[in-house]
């Protein structure tokens, strides 16, 4: 099994992708096992601290079952880095030509971010067939997801930014949609405080939540 389909069958059982955005290794696995305890095996961890890297490395090396990918990708060459480091799949925040190509080139899952129509028909024309839709509840969310859906029969979508336990089955109940991102489930304040149970349940309602609303989809 290629790690495309190992992608589709992890967030085919659980649809949510977290994201973890650490400064200290240590802090990063635990985190990672906290939610893959609670459910969620496929980790998005973004590059926003100086640490990130070394992060998603440390997890990628000291965890095991998971699927871990690089967020918040924004050139080639952090693109070369993180892929050289381990990660499993990529995620942009936009859509940019180089970045794909080179991800494509590597047969490496990309989630590029999308947010309107000529975004999506650009990376259609790439190639991709799933896509980021970035920032989804400030982008149009999910009346916006219906209208792209409509149009581009081919695309999946993996709407991120604004995705809440409040509103996350409201975008799982679209078939278009093949999971979401969101990082409601690594709140700081708990990873602070090292209270990694909390964690835990978070993705577990996540999980629960995920679970209901393909119930009800199909």
């Amino acid at each position: 099994m290629d790690i495309d389909q190992q992608l589709e069958a992890r967030l085919a059982a659980a649809p949510v992708v977290p994201l973890i955005g650490a400064k200290d290794t240590g802090v990063a696995v635990d985190t990672a096992n906290a939610l893959n305890e609670g459910g969620l095996s496929v980790i998005e961890v973004v590059l926003r601290t100086d640490q990130a890297v070394d992060c998603m490395e440390a997890i990628v090396k000291q965890t095991s079952g998971l699927i871990v990918g690089a967020g918040t990708v924004l050139t080639v060459a952090q693109a070369k880095e993180v892929i050289s480091r381990g990660a499993q799949f990529v995620v942009c925040p936009g859509l940019v030509d180089e970045v794909a190509e080179y991800c494509l080139q590597q047969s490496v899952p990309l989630y590029a971010g999308t947010m309107t129509a000529g975004e999506v028909q650009r990376a259609y024309a790439l190639g991709l067939r799933t896509v980021k839709f970035f920032p989804a509840s400030l982008a149009g969310g999910v009346p916006m997801l219906k209208a792209l859906s409509s149009v581009f029969r081919d695309m999946r979508f993996m709407p991120t930014g604004g995705v809440s336990a409040s509103n996350l089955s409201d975008f799982l109940e679209l078939p278009s949609v093949v999971a979401c991102g969101g990082s409601w489930l690594t709140p700081a304040a708990e990873i602070e405080a090292g209270n990694f149970d909390a964690i835990t349940t978070l993705a577990q309602e996540a999980v629960a939540i995920g679970r209901q609303a393909r119930t009800t989809e199909d």
